[in-house]
């Protein structure tokens, strides 16, 4: 065992060979390179120290048989070692007279012997035993008996045996006789002396060393004698279970890996405490024992100072005294190697939470570098940096914790490090690493304050030359043609220019470039650039001006013209050609009475780029506002100061009240704006940029559909301290509402700049662009106005979302005819109409009542109640009702059900039979591409033709003749179908007031009639055989 322990223990420690030497014992030992190195030498020495006493206590006491083993022999007393000593200390063993001597098992006394010969030490063993067998009272033969088993089974070295012969004269006799004829028999090599009595044993041994029995003086009790043994024995055994405990705890050490993660290594070293405590609680339960045998066996001495211990129980003692001070030293041993081996398992803990709170200390530095490296936007405007500014600001603010944790651990790591821990080369890198990473971090963070502080102060020096641009082109094209005509007015308009170019100084282009950074250049370019053109314009527009100013008026000789002179005078068209061509190259107007056409388009030009700037300035102004409302407005409904200042009515209704603003402005300031500006040096791409973002304005009628929902919730809670003290940080003069406005009013307006650009913009380049973007505009302003009356549809079962696109809505007077069966039944209200209002969905048309109310002075968003509906795969319409160009009709079943629609307008009226024309056509395209179908379109005049068969109405137009009226069939499948006469002939047709009358039959079924007006569509059902 102490070898396979030390052995495992070594093994886990060490690269180098050690040998541990205990006594005759040496093992070699190996200690494996690891963190723990710096302690290894330590260990092992501690190690050495509680090894040699736990080996030697182990080697000690060990002894074939124990008291317990043959307790029931011991007490038979057949043989006692007394404790007495011969002259040389020869240890004694006295065989007493004992009846049943011949009848003891040889097992039994082979046992006793052997255990009474163990008991004494090697040294005195060494000597001898004196062998004194008493068999006073016995005879010779039990004399023979006992010496011929104690020659032929006694186990140690024999001095000399001492016979106490019978008593009785005739054994005696008889003894004195058999010695002499069988001493050869007993075949011993020591001498053996028969004795006649007591006395003469005395002269071969002092009476200290006999008991009583044996005329001796020497106290001796073979109970408590047996008790002393078991005890010393039991104590002996208690001290190896606990030197093996010793062992077992040591290889459960040697034989544990160090955990790598904290919850293990606590695990770790808490199981070890607690066995370390358990041990700790033997060796003291160890020692009491000890100490309490040990004042058992000094009892006679303690009770009487005239008594003395005999040799055997001064060696009992001297056992238990050495066994005390072997646990003793055990103890101390193990205590200094659990004290190293306890920090050694300590430290580790140390080092396993620091590295824990490295790992999750580095992963949000990292974090926060890569949002530091990610941050690489400088802002393409004021406000764009400001809140670049903001989010630097947050960010350097969410950095603070970490960065402070981190100081933090790497100020525990130098406090390790100067603790003397075993895993500085693990800690010290660490260390390092974070203060690095902070360095990092500040640096960067003072890097981007300094560029970001370049570039604000780049941009509002932009700002300032791009509105220094924008007012001297308005001053240009403000300045009225005519009043520059006379002397004084180019006078004045020249001053104005001069007093204006005064103003230019502090845009300058070094004042530009002495904030420029590299990154900043294209758009610094980009306003040096305008700078020189706008300067350009003003140098020209300088020059003509003089020119105007300058020029005196000629003397003119009256003179009586002819009559045809006066078409050959000159006009000034002709007479300052040059002056007007460089007057249209400045992009001005100079309009003349006889030039103001050719002169017009410049001022388009200008009107046009001064829209242009308007758009972009305004979208400026549309975003900042969105940005205001979102950060002062929704975000502060976050902010836990604020929150009891909101109402329970407002309570987690944010979306309700903002709707999808924040995807409105994330829309603007992240594209929109930004391809607006782009805009500047390319106005021909204004308008592919509306048609561009076609789909992403979709958004508008999201938040446009919330509209009515948020302004009910603001009209609860408008009054709220929360909105009061919103509007007085942002310092606004309006309230919330109005701001919530501005998206609808934004959409809207699109399309009023470009009308506007339209008109400054004919026949040039990005016209049409122009033209579409507005077509798209006025679309998308349609959607959402179409959007927010579907919302308001009350009492439709079904859903609004899967009847397809919502195409047409509007208010119209309907009228309804019903037949049933061949009887026409008319509305009892024929001629009074309804007001209905019709949605036109791909799928279905539906009726619907308005319904307007007003509630507390605000005006209700109006709903619509459902009414009815038809499905568009099922009805046909005519375009033209007589007697009214403003009526059209939508027919069902066959014309069973047939609705009178009449518009406000002829224009209303073309646009929705148009719209429902296509989605009619849309439905035709579909179906011919499920089924594969042919159609049969007989559009030309006809009078009668006679029988067609299914080939010639499938394969192509059928020949027909003139006549007056026009209809057209379309047949949806491969189906046999006749045209009857209603008289006698299948496949003839007969006119009647320009109404057909048109009858199919399908197969072998009941012949269906059907009436059409000229120009009617008619949709013939699909029957399958």
């Amino acid at each position: 065992l102490l070898l396979v322990w030390s052995t495992a223990w070594c093994s886990k420690l060490a690269v180098q060979t050690c040998p541990l030497v205990t006594g005759s014992h040496s093992v070699q030992g190996v200690y494996h390179a690891s963190p723990l190195s710096p302690v290894k030498g330590l260990v092992n020495s501690l190690w050495v120290s509680v090894f040699t006493c736990t080996d030697e206590i182990m080697q000690q006491e060990i002894r074939p048989l124990v008291a317990v083993d043959i307790i029931e022999q011991l007490h038979r007393q057949f043989a006692i070692l007394s404790g007495g000593r011969g002259k040389d200390g020869a240890p004694i063993i006295t065989f007493p007279e004992y009846a049943g001597f011949s009848e003891i098992p040889d097992e039994d006394f082979l046992n006793v012997v052997t255990y009474l010969t163990s008991i004494p030490s090697l040294e005195a063993a060494s000597i001898g035993f004196i062998i004194i067998i008493d068999r006073r009272r016995d005879k010779w033969s039990a004399v023979k008996a006992s010496l011929t088993r104690i020659a032929g089974a006694f186990p140690g070295n024999l001095q000399l045996v001492f016979v106490l012969r019978p008593s009785r004269f005739i054994q005696r006799t008889i003894a004195d006789i058999g010695i002499k004829l069988y001493r050869d028999d007993f075949k011993m090599k020591v001498p053996i002396i028969m004795l006649n009595s007591v006395s003469d044993l005395h002269g071969y041994i002092d009476k200290s060393q006999l008991t009583r029995e044996l005329g001796g003086t020497l106290e001796y009790g073979h109970s408590q004698w047996i008790h002393h043994r078991t005890a010393i024995e039991n104590f002996a055994m208690t001290v190896k279970t606990t030197a093996q405990m010793l062992q077992t705890f040591g290889t459960d050490l040697a034989e544990t890996e160090l955990p790598n993660d904290v919850q293990c290594t606590e695990e770790l070293l808490s199981s070890h405490t607690d066995q370390h405590d358990k041990l700790k609680d033997e060796l003291k339960l160890a020692v009491k024992q000890g100490a309490t045998l040990l004042t058992c066996i000094r009892e006679p001495v303690t009770r009487s100072a005239t008594s003395k211990l005999s040799p055997d129980e001064l060696e009992n003692v001297a056992t238990v005294e050495r066994l005390l001070a072997q646990l003793d030293e055990t103890e101390k041993a193990f205590d200094q190697f659990w004290s190293r081996h306890h920090l050694k398992l300590e430290q580790c803990l140390q080092l396993r939470h620091f590295e824990h709170d490295f790992r999750e200390v580095k992963l949000a530095l990292d974090s926060l570098m890569e949002a530091q490296a990610g941050f690489t936007d400088i802002g393409d405007s004021v406000a764009r940096v400001d809140h670049l500014l903001k989010e630097q600001k947050q960010l350097e603010e969410k950095g603070q914790e970490p960065l402070e944790k981190a100081q933090s651990l790497a100020v525990h790591g130098d406090q390790l490090i100067q603790n003397n821990h075993y895993a500085v080369d693990s800690i010290r890198p660490k260390c390092v690493e974070l203060r690095r990473i902070c360095d990092d971090f500040t640096n960067e963070t003072k890097k981007k304050y300094d560029i970001l502080g370049k570039s604000l102060e780049l941009h509002k020096q932009i700002d300032k030359a791009s509105q220094w641009c924008e007012a001297g082109i308005y001053l240009l094209a403000s300045q009225a043609v005519d009043k520059c005509q006379s002397q004084e007015g180019a006078e004045t308009a020249l001053c104005e220019i001069e007093k204006f170019l005064a103003t230019a100084k502090e845009h300058q282009a070094n004042a530009i470039d002495s904030v420029c950074i590299a990154l900043l250049q294209a758009n610094a370019q980009r306003i040096l650039q305008k700078l020189e053109d706008v300067q350009e314009m003003f140098d020209k527009r300088q020059v003509s001006l003089k020119k105007l100013a300058a020029k005196q008026t000629r003397p003119v000789q009256p003179v009586a013209p002819h009559p045809e002179s006066s078409p050959k005078r000159a006009s000034p068209k002709t007479t300052r050609p040059a002056t007007l061509g460089r007057a249209r190259r400045q992009g001005f107007q100079m309009r003349t009475p006889s030039c103001r056409h050719s002169s017009a388009l410049p001022f388009n030009k200008n009107e046009a780029l001064c829209l242009k700037f308007n758009l972009i300035e305004t979208e400026r102004v549309y975003v900042e506002e969105l940005q205001s409302i979102i950060e002062g407005y929704a975000s502060e409904m976050d902010n836990p100061d604020l929150m009891h200042l909101i109402p329970s009515a407002l309570q987690n209704k944010k979306e309700v009240l903002f709707g999808n603003l924040p995807e409105i402005y994330e829309f603007h300031n992240r594209i929109f704006l930004k391809e607006l500006e782009n805009c500047v040096e390319n106005p021909e791409l204004l308008g592919r940029c509306f048609l561009k973002r076609k789909e992403d304005l979709q958004i508008y009628e999201k938040y446009c559909q919330n509209k009515p929902r948020s302004e009910a919730l603001w009209r609860q809670c408008a009054d709220n301290l929360f909105f009061q003290e919103c509007q007085r940080k942002l310092d606004h003069k309006l309230s919330l509402d109005a701001y919530l406005l501005k998206p609808v009013q934004r959409i809207t307006k699109y399309q009023l700049l470009l009308k506007e650009m339209l008109k400054c913009s004919k026949n040039s380049e990005g016209t049409a662009e122009l033209e579409e973007a507005l077509a798209t505009m006025l679309d998308i302003i349609k959607s959402v106005n179409d959007s927010m009356h579907q919302i308001a549809i009350t009492g439709y079962e079904g859903d609004v979302n899967e009847l397809g696109k919502l195409l047409m809505q509007g208010s119209f007077n309907v009228w309804t005819d019903h037949k049933k069966g061949h009887n026409k039944v008319k509305d009892l209200a024929r001629f009074k109409p309804m007001q209905r209002h019709l949605f036109l969905y791909a799928k279905m048309l539906l009726f619907c009542k308005k319904r307007e109310e007003n509630t507390d002075g605000h005006e209700k968003t109006p709903s619509y109640s459902f009414k009815n509906s038809l499905k568009m795969s099922t009805v046909g319409i005519t375009e033209n009702v007589k007697g009214d160009n403003k009526k059209f009709e939508i027919w069902y079943n066959g014309r069973e059900e047939v609705y009178i629609i009449q518009a406000s307008s002829v224009e209303l009226k073309n646009i929705w039979v148009s719209e429902i024309r296509k989605v009619l056509t849309g439905q035709l395209e579909a179906c011919r591409g499920r089924t594969q179908s042919e159609c049969v379109m007989l559009n030309s005049p006809f009078t009668q033709y006679s029988a067609i068969g299914r080939d010639e109405l499938l394969n192509g137009f059928v020949p027909m003749q003139s006549a007056r009226s026009r209809f057209k069939i379309i047949f949806l499948s491969e189906i046999h179908y006749c045209i009857w006469n209603n008289s006698t002939h299948p496949g003839t047709t007969q006119t009647v007031s320009h109404k057909w009358l048109l009858h199919f039959h399908y197969g072998s079924g009941v012949p269906m009639t059907r009436a059409v007006h000229s120009g009617d569509s008619l949709f013939v059902p699909c029957i399958t055989h």
